[in-house]
């Protein structure tokens, strides 16, 4: 998988400054102020920085916003990248200038000359997160990415403070990997490959066949994949670095790894856009690496279902009843609302065998969220207030876009089944809620849980600030933060 960009930080030494080739970067606070390294800069270009600074363009760059002077006087370098934060600047704002370099960098190697900036290990992270492409399938080789050398007062601080920050990246990479990665590489044996390989970080992983799967009752599971040459699985990653005999946390996710609608089956156009349907999975996966990759000191357990949506002589069909693993009944109306089929027994597993904690679940579940909430928000659903508020500040804290949803009877009600316990969709209306409460309906009354509908924010036809087009990583980092403050504080 790809890895984040490599940082190494190291004191200020003025006179190297002059004769890095690349790019330099440094930071200007509102006032204009520079630190010594600065001002060492604006010398060597005979004032330039300061006479930027002077002008209405600076005056007009927003926090974070990143100004360049090219081929400047007196340095070695292609291009001087002057950042203006604020002293008090947000995390946010550092984060976006560490973006803003990235892009700017290119291939370049880049010089951080962070002096003693309050933010230079956020602003690291956001290079980092913003420093990712995925062009693996492409036959022209990559350029390399040059080096990123961060020049600042404390630099051993500030490596400790990029190590776990790094660690997220890491983990939002993988996300992004396996959303952005096409059906026929990413197959449902691949992507169980890819998580056992995270034994070696120190996860244990168990992987369930579908004869396994059978003999647990996984009927609502299995009837997805029925009709796809592709095996279905179910992947368990346990981490347990809190105290042993305490209850984990459960991720769930959903890894449809392609998804036609089967007999229901999907309008030609953007189908190829399928190949995302498994990012719920993709999240677990990325957070459960972090965890493991930072030593998260709290016992989490990410289980995914991969299953393939296919049509075929022996794909489910609309109107075929299944039973679930708890053993309720689903008369499957339309085989495309597949995801919560596969959810509700991974979600029913994870519940018997360990007692978690809290459960939250993730899928690329519906259309309807993105019609409600567009590309800026998830749909969040949630049994239990503490669990529900604790994530959405996390998810606040980190910038990732997450909404409230409603829950209720009315809903709940649309699921009724003339011939068997429910139904697997209540109509068009309000679909993503009640695809919510179907859910709920394989949630036990004493289990904290929340569903994230994250079909709108996975993978997006337009750059985030911390992603380029495609898969955005979305929600590792929020993860991440609740774990560190609901587990670990």
């Amino acid at each position: 998988m790809r890895k984040p960009t490599q940082f190494t930080y190291q004191p200020v030494e003025i006179d190297l400054i002059a004769d890095h080739k690349g790019r330099v970067a440094i930071c200007v606070d509102d006032e204009g102020r520079m630190d010594v390294s600065g001002r060492r800069v604006n010398r060597l270009t005979k004032g330039a920085v300061a006479r930027l600074i002077e002008s209405p363009k600076f005056e007009a760059m927003k926090q974070g916003q990143v100004f360049s002077l090219n081929l400047p006087a007196g340095m070695a370098a292609d291009a001087v990248d002057v950042v203006r934060l604020s002293r008090r600047a947000k995390i946010d704002d550092a984060r976006a200038a560490g973006a803003s370099l990235a892009k700017l960098r290119g291939n370049a190697d880049l010089m951080l000359v962070a002096g003693n900036a309050k933010y230079a290990a956020q602003i690291a992270f956001g290079l980092a997160m913003r420093d990712y492409s995925f062009v693996d399938h492409k036959t022209a080789s990559e350029t390399a990415k040059g080096a990123v050398t961060v020049v600042c007062g404390k630099p051993d601080e500030v490596a400790a403070s990029a190590a776990p920050l790094m660690a997220v990246a890491e983990g939002a990479f993988m996300t992004r990997d396996l959303i952005n990665e096409p059906a026929n590489i990413l197959t449902t044996t691949e992507f169980a490959n890819r998580l056992v390989e995270m034994e070696n970080i120190g996860l244990k992983v168990q992987v369930l066949d579908e004869e396994e799967l059978a003999t647990l009752g996984m009927g609502a599971l299995l009837c997805v994949g029925q009709g796809s040459d592709a095996p279905s699985k179910v992947v368990v990653m346990e981490w347990n670095g809190g105290n042993s005999g305490d209850a984990p946390l459960a991720l769930v996710g959903k890894g449809v790894v392609f998804d036609t609608g089967g007999i229901s089956i999907k309008p030609a156009a953007g189908m190829e856009d399928m190949t995302m349907d498994m990012g719920g999975a993709g999240v677990v996966a990325g957070t459960m690496r972090t965890l493991a990759l930072r030593g998260a000191k709290a016992n989490v357990v990410g289980l995914v279902g991969l299953v393939e949506n296919m049509p075929s002589g022996n794909a489910v069909r609309p109107g075929d009843v299944v039973t679930s693993m708890k053993g309720d009944t689903v008369e499957v109306i339309n085989t495309d609302a597949e995801g919560r089929l596969v959810l509700c027994d991974v979600m029913w597993y994870a519940q018997e065998r360990f007692k978690p904690v809290g459960m939250i679940d993730l899928a690329t579940l519906t259309g309807a969220i993105v019609v409600g909430l567009g590309h800026e928000n998830a749909g969040v659903f949630s049994n239990n207030d503490p669990l529900c508020n604790a994530f959405l500040r996390a998810a606040s804290a980190e910038g990732e876009g997450a909404w409230r949803m409603p829950l209720g009877q009315a809903y709940d009600d649309l699921l009724k089944s003339r011939i068997a316990d429910m139904k697997n969709i209540g109509g068009r209306a309000g679909g993503s809620i009640t695809a919510a409460q179907f859910l709920k309906r394989f949630v036990k009354d004493d289990c904290p849980w929340i569903h994230l509908d994250i079909a709108g924010v996975a993978s997006v036809k337009s750059e985030t600030t911390l992603a380029p087009t495609g898969a955005t990583g979305w929600g590792v980092m929020a993860l991440n933060r609740l774990v560190s403050d609901m587990l670990e504080a």
